[in-house]
């Protein structure tokens, strides 16, 4: 009757299925694992991009507003706008010294 060793071979392992099992499982769970990290960031890259774009447009918008407002042509003139029905406000006058 030949050995135990004989039947199964030099070198071979009763658990050998048992660790390509094993393997199997442990290469499933990385992949998983790069999936997850690759979708969170491409998230994280698309909200930087959202925000950069927000950013450019605020920026955009600040600057549009600055050449729009502009000084008055002479330094006494009270400027006043209409708030909504007769109420107005006027700015300009309280900064000038009484002489």
């Amino acid at each position: 009757m030949p050995s135990r060793s004989a039947i199964s071979g030099p070198g071979r392992s009763a658990f050998r299925g048992l660790a390509f099992v094993v393997g199997a499982i442990a290469w499933t769970a990385a992949a998983v694992v790069g999936v997850v990290l690759a979708v969170v960031f491409a998230a994280t890259f698309v909200v930087i991009l959202v925000m950069a774009a927000a950013l450019l447009a605020l920026a955009g918008a600040a600057l549009s507003a600055g050449r729009t407002v502009r000084a008055p042509v002479d330094p006494d003139l009270i400027e006043a706008r209409n708030i909504g029905g007769h109420s107005w406000v006027a700015y300009g006058w309280d900064g000038r010294s009484q002489a």
